[in-house]
């Protein structure tokens, strides 16, 4: 008998947690050195203290209400990827996406986006 390989991922409820209360730190804690981050129409390679405040701003004016993940798995470079919805407080809803990265044993955000639904 072969043993059993079981397949570990990302743990995608802790970064779904943190977007579902608005909590930039926790969010932030996840990004990579630098993030290519993508709101709405602007975007751009960001440092992590950068894209931590551009993504406070942004959720300040867009405080998520709930956060429902829809799709995750992996593409063929190998990131892991999520895609969800987040319902606002002011009645919109975004369709946000991350892709996560391997590196050293912890996965790490190296894309980020927010777009309308």
């Amino acid at each position: 008998m072969l043993p059993m390989v079981v397949f570990a991922g990302p743990d995608f409820s802790e970064i779904a947690k943190a977007i579902n209360a608005g909590d930039v730190e926790a969010l932030s804690s996840f990004f990579d050195e630098n993030v290519e981050l993508t709101l709405l129409d602007d975007d751009g390679l960001y440092g992590k203290a950068q894209a931590t405040q551009l993504v406070k701003r942004f959720l300040s004016t867009n405080q998520p209400k709930s956060f429902k993940l829809v799709h995750q798995g992996t593409n063929n470079s190998g990131l892991y990827y999520c895609i969800g919805d987040m319902a606002t407080t002011n009645g919109e809803t975004f369709r946000v996406c991350y892709y996560l990265k391997e590196i050293e044993g912890k996965y790490v955000i190296q894309e980020f986006g927010i777009e309308e639904e």
